[in-house]
């Protein structure tokens, strides 16, 4: 059987701490009070944490990114209820276990005893088994808790939906989760009884590489603490022990050796400081020792956009189609194409603003937590989601004059982040001006709309 009936089952959830259990298990909160993160849920007066204190629990769907803590938050509910406690797996459970365990519930109703029943993963549940919920949801015969990591909207029957309250569970954030390692660094089920010295900027390391997943933290942090010991129970944690454990795997392309790289290189940087001889030479010398004609237009193709971009757009224009003639005709007819781009792009104006762009927006997107669409922004294509917020304050530009408006499109945390500069060089200087207009203009109606509110 794929579950458990037995209400010793609420205690045994928290008992397993032996240091053969993973840490995340070992660490997983019995209280509300010791519960991270979700406080628009369960913090004092929020409508969550009334319905538990009040043992007043209804049927349910905990929406959110792994390792948040919708399991554990079902595990102190059924600490906290006065109702049996029935964990359910919708990976490994038919509709026999379903009717076997509705059997049993029923009973207990009749008994006038409430039953829990908690299904992980509720998606993963195909219509006739969510089907097999409702007339004991209808009923009261079970509170149903459903924890799931796709849209209910999508992935939930309408009318197993309708029938439930949906909570959406948030990642965590960095804070959360640097509280979070330090309290598992000191708690008794964590390393409180090894010497663990860790720096401070480690903590928020291992929070930026979990994403607000808690469960990828703690298993981080046991990670890096075992392979830092240098004695029994004795651990110092080294920028380079961790960086190995949060290292990502990364592609290494070789095909003819340093030779081609320094060549390659050659012909790039002398494009870039618009010597266009220089760069006619090297093209020559890799085309002449048999290098792949349609390599080196990859090459120019992205040096169009990365050196030269805005200035002038042409230059993308021209690479492109070298490319696609290296394609047509093939080497030695080629050769001509791949010259007229080389000396574009050398003689082009410069701009390195879309590159930069680009890798500044990326060092955000590795280092920061995920940031959540801005709900203005979302699409809303079912009740659920519009109840959510979803499109809501939404401003469809062409229905306004000038077809722009003041809408905020960047999360809260990088609203005043500018990633595209544009240089003044060649054509980009007038998308400068262009690009400037816009958003004093922008500022300038939020500074009305503020005045205004």
């Amino acid at each position: 059987m794929s579950y458990n009936t037995d209400t010793m089952l609420q205690e045994s959830l928290f008992d397993n701490r032996s240091e053969t259990t993973p840490l995340a298990d070992r660490m997983r909160p019995e209280t509300l009070d010791d519960y991270c993160g979700q406080g628009h849920l369960i913090g004092e007066g929020k409508v969550l944490r009334r319905m538990i204190d009040r043992d007043e629990v209804q049927s349910m769907i905990f929406w959110g990114p792994p390792g948040v803590g919708k399991t554990t938050l079902a595990h102190i509910i059924a600490r906290a209820t006065k109702a049996r406690f029935i964990n359910f797996s919708a990976v490994t459970s038919g509709i026999k276990e379903i009717k076997d365990v509705m059997s049993k519930a029923e009973q207990n109703r009749s008994l006038g005893t409430k039953t829990i029943l908690f299904v992980d993963e509720i998606h993963r549940f195909n219509k006739a088994q969510q089907d097999a919920f409702l007339p004991y949801v209808e009923r009261g015969s079970i509170i149903l808790i459903g924890a799931t990591t796709e849209n209910p909207s999508f992935e939930i029957n309408s009318a197993l939906l309708s029938r439930c309250k949906v909570f959406v569970l948030n990642a965590l954030t960095a804070e959360d989760i640097i509280n979070l390692l330090k309290r598992a660094v000191s708690s008794p089920y964590g390393f409180g009884d090894w010497t663990v010295e860790i720096d401070e900027s480690m903590y928020s390391m291992i929070a930026a590489y979990s994403n607000g997943d808690a469960r990828t933290a703690l298993n981080t942090l046991e990670m890096v603490i075992v392979n830092s010991e240098t004695d029994i129970r004795v651990a110092h944690v080294t920028k380079e022990i961790l960086e190995q454990c949060i290292s990502r795997k990364s592609l290494l392309y070789d095909k003819n050796g340093e030779e081609h790289y320094n060549l390659i290189s050659a012909l790039h940087k002398s494009m870039r400081n618009s010597d266009a001889d220089a760069a006619v030479y090297w093209l020559a010398r890799m085309l002449e020792a048999g290098e792949d004609p349609l390599y080196v237009a990859r090459r120019v193709v992205r040096f169009a956009s990365e050196d030269v971009g805005m200035a002038d757009s042409r230059a993308l224009q021209i690479a492109v189609a070298a490319y696609q003639a290296c394609q047509f005709l093939g080497m030695p007819e080629c050769n001509v194409h791949l010259t007229h781009a080389v000396v574009f792009c050398s003689l082009a104006p410069k701009s390195n603003a879309l590159e930069v762009a680009y890798m500044t927006a990326a060092e955000d997107a590795k280092t920061m937590l995920d940031e959540p669409v801005p709900l203005q922004i979302r699409n809303a294509p079912t009740k659920l989601m519009s109840e959510l917020g979803y499109g809501k304050d939404y401003m469809y530009a062409h229905d306004y004059e000038g077809h722009i408006t003041a809408m905020q499109c960047l999360p809260d945390s990088l609203k005043d982040r500018h990633y595209y500069n544009p240089s003044d060089q060649g054509l980009e200087k007038r998308v400068k001006e262009h690009k400037d207009a816009i958003e004093a203009w922008k500022q300038e109606q939020r500074a009305k709309e503020k005045h205004h509110n």
